[in-house]
């Protein structure tokens, strides 16, 4: 008889980053440790500077570790490979394969990251064998003067912002954006981005680290600090229009703004949540190729239909607190129900397999993030015919960089 699947927690990854801070164990409770190529592990300080926190990935060199149940220990490539479509759904293993199809990070930003962009599916395919990397961005605190880079401000050139990534003058062409709580950002595939400033972000992407850094704040002539820059390799990648200001979702007023329906088991567009008027706990963030986010504030249980998503889901707690409870027998034959807990900073994913279940908040506040995917109809292309002038015939590599 085949063990039943449950939602799984994962062993939070720290990755140093140079702008990096201390808000993930600070304000997110995150114990992080390091192993040595013995197996010592050493707990990291306050004073070392980590900028994410990788909380479910399959990436290789980053592979989740399960940290609750019987599958405890096993990491996520090794729970793909064993239980395929148990796991992710039927049809998202048919279009993604092996490999788990989303990633997600906590980010806290206390200096600047570099000026990036990340490359569409179609161009990550053909020339670095990977998935492209669209992603999203949910802001969890925003310090006053905090900064968020989205797109350009109007349209420039290839050229144009060549030279400016030379001379140090990019910033006056990007599109600036002062966050706040609540405010959540796609960060479309050719959106040239960067965040500086005390900003601790909830992040979900693609599983694929395809960044190209085009600018690093003249860090890349420190030889302390300098890190690679990949201007030429970017460069018929980026969208060089204005940025799409629908792509932006201001916040934290939207349970005021969310609409209230009726709803009856698959008779609404609700997307497998059941709700009545009175809840108003559902709006949408996202919704692309690769995944949709959707925010749940939660104040009162909410029945989730899982044969509506046809994928597996992926919560991530903001505020709060929930438990996700999924109706069971106990050892006498007798309904119980299984509980799964879920804190502020915690992230925890459904197997599509699973039954319906409910969340259940333990805090008249909670809010979660809720995040899924499907297979990818269209893929978006942004190449510019200002481009042709700088590209040359070059050997592309896969590039497993960080921001």
């Amino acid at each position: 008889m085949e063990k039943k699947l449950y939602p799984l927690k994962f062993i939070p990854v720290p990755s140093k980053r140079p702008w990096g801070g201390s808000a993930l164990s600070k304000d997110l409770g995150k114990r992080f440790v390091e192993c040595d190529e013995e197996g010592n592990e050493t707990v990291l300080g306050s004073d070392v500077l980590i900028g994410e926190s990788w909380e479910l990935a399959d990436m290789g060199f980053v592979d989740s570790v399960v940290e609750n149940g019987w599958l405890a220990g096993n990491t996520i490539s090794e729970i793909m490979e064993t239980y395929l479509e148990r796991i992710v759904g039927e049809n998202v293993y048919n279009w993604y394969g092996r490999q788990f199809p989303l990633l997600v990070k906590f980010l806290d930003v206390n200096g600047k990251t570099s000026v990036q962009v990340h490359p569409d599916d179609e161009i990550g395919d053909e020339r670095y064998d990977s998935l492209g990397k669209a992603e999203m961005w949910y802001v969890m605190e925003a310090k006053p003067g905090s900064k968020i880079y989205a797109g350009f401000s109007r349209h420039v050139t290839a050229q144009e912002l060549y030279d400016r990534c030379q001379n140090g003058t990019v910033e006056e062409i990007m599109n600036v954006i002062y966050p706040k709580a609540g405010d959540s950002f796609f960060i479309a595939p050719g959106t040239v981005h960067a965040a500086e400033g005390g900003i601790l972000i909830a992040e979900i992407q693609e599983s694929s680290d395809l960044i190209f850094r085009l600018y690093d704040w003249g860090r890349e002539f420190n030889p302390a600090t300098a890190r690679q820059l990949h201007l030429a390799e970017a460069i018929d990648l980026i969208d060089y229009n204005a940025f799409d200001e629908g792509l932006y979702r201001k916040g934290p007023l939207w349970a005021e703004e969310a609409s209230a329906h009726p709803c009856h088991k698959g008779e609404c567009e609700c997307g497998g949540h059941g709700h009545d008027e009175e809840s108003k706990v559902v709006e949408t963030l996202v919704e692309c190729p690769q995944f949709n986010v959707s925010k749940l504030n939660l104040s009162d249980p909410l029945h989730i239909y899982t044969e509506k998503f046809e994928s597996f889901i992926i919560y991530i707690c903001i505020e709060g607190a929930a438990s996700i409870q999924v109706p069971s027998l106990n050892a006498k034959g007798e309904e119980c129900m299984e509980s799964y807990e879920l804190s502020k900073g915690e992230t925890i994913l459904v197997p599509a397999e699973m039954p319906d279940f409910y969340l259940v908040p333990r805090d008249r506040s909670t809010v979660l993030l809720e995040a899924v995917t499907r297979p990818a109809e269209e893929l978006d292309e942004y190449i510019d015919p200002d481009t042709e002038a700088f590209l040359e015939d070059e050997d592309y590599e896969g590039l497993e960089d960080e921001m």
